[in-house]
């Protein structure tokens, strides 16, 4: 053959015969005894060129869908359209841990290439390996045979064999670095150490099991001749995030995330332990896989890019297994013998960032068991306490670290769904997108249904590809059709040539209606099946039918043995609900059955399992009446009834009756409700607007989260919309009263919102907001007031956190006050502030007295010199001439103080100067410094005749509570506490001098002192040991009343601690000496210690930084954990 001068070159350039090949076999040997294979020149330089065209550089979303062509080939193609965006099928092929198929060189040609064939038979044959451990399988299906797995190129091992057939990695993958790990270390692999070899080989290791996991979604159950990379298909829906500080149980306030990448990188959930919360099909398991394919591509932006390690289990498979290293190694590793268990728990301790995801708590087997787990001790933060850990789960763990931050996903919108159309379904086609959209529009039943996204893809796409899809009374009927579509599916490809045939009635499934039934109800519902157990009772034929329907899952499970066994699970549980209701109807529709449905529901609540009574409402007319009477008898079930009855109805006409009768009445929706009540609730109001029924009164009890201005619909904290309140006459909204609200931020209202909200609700005469938790504009510019709005003339009302009404004037946009004397509460918030200001102004011009005004942790300072109170915003109060009684409330309690507030003398009798009708001050908190006697020649003469009442307490029921005396500038100390009271000393000298005057009041009148906190204050102890000594030089006697003396934050030498020892034994109601914080010595001479502390019983604690605690022994004078 001719050769061009530049071919001539490479030639010229390249080693030739043998010693290039003897260079191959020393780079690639291992050691003596390694058997070597010699591979052709023009076979390593084809690999070595494919090998450079898969750059692993960072890298956008590549475009990339896998198509399954049959007879065990893949086909790479780009730019396909993508199908979906849920619903994985996580099935890996029959070789275990396998590589995934990636783009072949362009020189090369598809992965069926003449040149892959010509060099897998040029390479000596291998034994092959059992499948690794852990490996999910592509299972054999329309007639392919069992092991006749996909052919795959990848540019990281030796063509044509699995990572499987080397035992878990191939020598060549795991011998050179890919170009992101060479220059993140900086050197070649034959100069790294053990310890960075085994990461590496660790990190590959993952890279490639979760590429086999990301690759291949399927998702369209009985649709398994399409596989896709999940970034193709992947549409974003709602993410939420639990705003208070602490995790609670309750629903709590809610706020939007923006993506699935805020989960990691959004600063207002960053902690150690998050939760995923979402509904069966709502996209957890691959909000998952997204994660682990921006990391395994280092997605430019994306937060995975800077994460070292990750980690990522399905809780299902870890039946028995009690060490999660040992999870890693059995079912992210496979069979590489290079990297165990003490090495995955040193890499993972080592590095620099690393993420844990459990994906699946709900199905996890041992969340119960009495033995203690690893993942026990994951969520109870005694293992990966300082690595971040997020949880996937249905519902949240019995226990919760403080720290967890809760996410939910709230499901498809209609901006998701429409995006889904587009990217995954019709493409560009707006008559095709818009005929999607209409015929959900026609069937509003649905509307609930499909804002789960799984079930949302199989409607997008049976109503895309059915031109006969007919619009459906009920759930029941949508479900009838989809099942009958998936048999019709495999009908037509059975005919195809070389396939196999499928003849199992599509009506006949008795034996899998008793199955699903006793799966659910049970108390712990069953969720999967061994292969053989559910062959056995189904029959060989039906169970290979169901699987080919895309109905039954199956996956490869691993023991804590490292055996391996096929489990099966229901593609998705509604599936599993359909078929149980079947048994339902078959049982109660018995001739002479004399079954008691509290036994027969007895585990099966409506709020998990609302599908199954509707479906068997809908299966059967007799058996559905038994079931709606059955649910009579519930307390709190009359909205679920009538949902059941549209079921058994399958007509809308049927029930409207009760829907009148229903909206006719204030239709209530509480924050304690059960998901599926308010539910229930909004498809009932759905189809009251579809039928033009007026609804009376909606009233929404702390359960309002915000107005979506861009989808027009009320959102709920629980996540569920109020898309169409079109008939809604009167909406009240209530949020938390005073009492509970605590320091919740509020939910703001916009203007944007107030506004849209009145024009969405469209037969609105009246609303009222109220309740604390609210804040609403302080006006609304009438520039912004739609005409239409002004004619409707809605009464718009709103009662603020300061108890006060306001009702809004549409002609000006501004509030007027309907309350005689009210009483302001300012909090923190800007936006409150702002409103109390203009109110007190405006009631300080119209002479109206205010009878309180309680500053929440607001006040900074009394500015002398213009007279005013000055807001920890910057705002000021100027309007105070009208104000009868001031609250200024700061912080109690422990933990860290804002910055201390000192108020001096000329600052006091100013303040009260200028409130001219004040008859009435009160400070409260820790942070407020306030003089310790004014002097009687600085007090005008007018305070004295006012007789004003002044009292701080440091300690909201402290016990002491201190009032001034007019007559000669002192403070009078009155004791208010009934039983034992607790005191602060902190390390300022003014602080310290108060503490001692509570203290002395205390220990004169024998109240109880439950404990003594001396934090960063402790000095020491006098020689006499009769005394503290604070570090302002005052001093605190032996307390007789004192019951536990904490020291925080304050290094202790042995010296001091033998003294605070010794002033330990003169307390005689001692209980515990507590060291918070601090240095102590590691252990004292046991004859040092006092004998009185052993006999009194008096416990000597140590809490340092850590999550130990420690108990002095006194025999041994050494710490003891405790």
């Amino acid at each position: 053959m001719d050769q061009t001068p530049d071919s001539d070159q490479r030639n010229r350039d390249q080693p030739s015969g043998r010693a290039a090949d003897n260079r191959d076999d020393k780079n690639n040997s291992q050691g003596r005894g390694r058997r070597r294979y010699r591979i052709p020149a023009r076979f390593r330089r084809l690999r070595r060129e494919a090998d450079s065209s898969l750059s692993t550089e960072p890298t956008d979303r590549t475009d990339r869908t896998h198509q399954y062509q049959g007879a065990g080939n893949y086909q790479s193609t780009s730019g396909a359209t993508p199908v979906a965006d849920v619903g994985v099928d996580n099935r890996a092929s029959g070789g275990g841990f396998r590589a995934p198929p990636v783009r072949a060189h362009p020189d090369i040609g598809s992965p069926s290439g003449s040149w892959t064939a010509e060099l897998q038979s040029s390479l000596p044959q291998v034994e092959r390996q059992p499948a690794s451990v852990g490996r999910r399988r592509e299972l054999p299906h329309q007639g392919d045979d069992v092991g006749n797995s996909p052919t795959e190129v990848d540019g990281t091992g030796p063509v044509g064999a699995s990572s499987s057939e080397t035992g878990g990695g191939s020598s060549y993958q795991h011998e050179r670095l890919k170009t992101s790990e060479m220059t993140s270390l900086g050197k070649p692999l034959h100069r790294l150490t053990e310890k960075q070899k085994k990461k590496l080989y660790f990190i590959d290791a993952l890279k490639e099991r979760y590429r086999v996991d990301y690759d291949r979604v399927q998702p369209i159950p009985y649709i398994k001749d399409r596989l896709y990379c999940v970034d193709k298909v992947y549409v974003e829906g709602g993410f939420e995030f639990m705003t208070t500080d602490q995790v609670t149980r309750g629903s709590g306030p809610w706020e939007r995330l923006g993506s699935y990448t805020s989960v990691i990188s959004d600063q207002r959930i960053q902690s150690v332990r998050r939760i995923i919360e979402g509904e069966p099909g709502y996209g957890k398991t691959t909000v998952t896989l997204q994660l682990a394919y921006d990391w395994c591509n280092r997605v430019e932006g994306s937060p995975m890019r800077d994460v070292e390690v990750l980690i990522i289990l399905r809780m299902r498979q870890l039946s028995g297994i009690r060490s999660i290293h040992r999870a890693i190694e059995v079912y992210l590793l496979g069979s590489d013998p290079r990297v165990r268990e003490a090495d995955i728990a040193a890499i993972i301790r080592e590095s620099l960032s690393a993420v844990v995801i459990l994906d699946g708590y709900d199905e996890y087997p041992d969340q119960h068991s009495k033995r203690e787990t690893d993942i026990q001790r994951i969520l109870k933060l005694d293992l990966f306490a300082n690595t971040p850990v997020i949880l996937t789960t249905r519902y949240l763990p019995d226990y919760l670290a403080p720290v967890t931050k809760r996410v939910r996903l709230t499901g498809f919108d209609e901006i998701a769904r429409d995006e889904y159309i587009r990217k995954a379904v019709v493409g560009e086609d707006k008559i095709a997108l818009s005929n999607i959209k209409a015929k959900l529009k026609e069937n509003p039943v649905l509307e609930d249904l499909c804002q789960v996204p799984l079930v949302f893809v199989m409607f997008a796409h049976i109503a895309h590809e059915n031109q006969d899809f007919q619009n459906f009374k009920s759930v029941t009927e949508f479900f009838q059709y989809m099942i009958r579509c998936f048999h019709e599916h495999l009908k037509n490809k059975s005919k195809e040539l070389n396939t196999v045939r499928y003849s199992i009635d599509e009506n006949d499934h008795a034996a899998l209606d008793k199955l699903a039934f006793l799966a659910i109800s049970q108390e712990n519902q069953q969720i999967t099946w061994s292969r053989e157990g559910m062959c056995k009772q189904l029959g060989q034929d039906f169970y290979k039918t169901y699987l080919a329907l895309g109905i039954f899952v199956e996956e490869d499970v691993v023991s804590y043995d490292s055996s391996s066994k096929v489990e099966v699970r229901f593609y998705h549980k509604l599936f599993c609900e359909w078929y149980a209701a079947h048994h339902i109807v078959y049982i109660l529709s018995q001739p002479g059955q004399n079954v008691s449905l509290d036994e027969l529901f007895r585990h099966m609540k409506p709020e998990d399992l609302q599908y199954v009574y509707r479906f068997a409402c809908g299966l059967n007319q007799n058996v559905g009446g038994s079931i709606i009477q059955y649910l009579r008898e519930q307390q709190g079930s009359y909205r679920f009834r009538l949902l059941c009855l549209l079921e058994q109805s399958g007509n809308v006409e049927g029930i409207l009756d009760h829907v009148r009768n229903l909206c006719s009445q204030t239709v209530n929706i509480k924050e304690g409700d059960s998901r599926m009540l308010q539910r229930s609730t909004v498809q009932l109001l759905d189809i009251a607007a579809g039928q033009g029924i007026l609804v009376s009164s909606l009233h929404l009890d702390q359960c309002f989260s915000k107005y979506d201005v861009t989808n027009a619909c009320i959102v709920l904290k629980s996540g569920h919309r109020l898309t169409n309140p079109k008939t809604v006459e009167v909406l009240r909204v209530s949020g938390r009263i005073r009492e509970t609200v605590g320091d919740s931020k509020g939910i703001e209202v916009t203007r944007e919102e107030l506004l849209g909200l009145f024009q969405t609700c469209g037969a609105l005469k009246e609303i009222w907001f109220e309740g604390r938790e609210f804040l609403l504009p302080h006006s609304v510019p009438t520039e912004m007031i739609p005409p239409t709005l002004k004619t409707r003339n809605i009464i718009v009302s709103y009662e603020d956190r300061r108890g006060m009404i306001h009702q809004l004037n549409w002609d000006d946009g501004h509030w007027q006050t309907t309350t005689s004397e009210p009483a302001l509460r300012i909090s923190q918030e800007v936006l409150d502030q702002q409103w109390a200001l203009e109110e007190l102004a405006r009631l300080t011009t119209d002479g109206i007295p205010v009878s309180c005004i309680h500053l929440d942790r607001c006040f900074s300072k009394f500015d002398v010199t213009n007279a005013c109170i000055v807001l920890t915003s910057g705002l000021r109060v100027t309007s105070l001439k009208t104000v009868k009684v001031l609250n200024v409330g700061g912080f109690t309690g422990t933990g860290t103080l804002p910055s201390r507030i000192e108020v001096s003398r000329e600052e006091l009798l100013g303040l009260l100067q200028t409130c001219e009708m004040l008859e009435e001050i009160r400070f409260v908190g820790r942070e407020y410094h306030l003089p310790l006697s004014v002097p009687a020649e600085m007090i005008p003469p007018t305070l004295k005749t006012r007789n004003i009442k002044v009292s701080y307490e440091r300690e909201r029921k402290h016990g002491v509570v201190h009032q001034l005396n007019w007559d000669d500038g002192q403070w009078q100390h009155q004791i208010t506490a009934d039983g034992s009271v607790e005191v602060y000393i902190l390390p300022e000298e003014l602080d310290q001098q108060w503490g001692k005057e509570e203290l002395a009041v205390l220990s004169t009148a024998e109240v109880s002192i439950s404990e003594l906190y001396l934090d960063r204050s402790l000095s020491n102890i006098t020689d006499n040991t009769q005394s503290i000594i604070l570090t302002s030089g005052c001093t605190i006697p032996v307390l007789h009343t004192l019951q536990e003396l904490w020291i925080r934050n304050t290094d202790v030498d042995l010296e001091m601690f033998l003294r605070i020892l010794a002033y330990t034994k003169e307390c005689t109601k001692i209980a515990a000496l507590v060291f918070r914080y601090c240095k102590v010595p590691d252990e004292v001479d046991a004859k040092m210690i006092p004998h009185l502390l052993e006999q009194r019983g008096v416990k000597v604690f140590w809490f340092p930084r850590t999550a130990e605690k420690y108990l002095l022994d006194f025999d041994a004078g050494k710490w003891k954990k405790w």
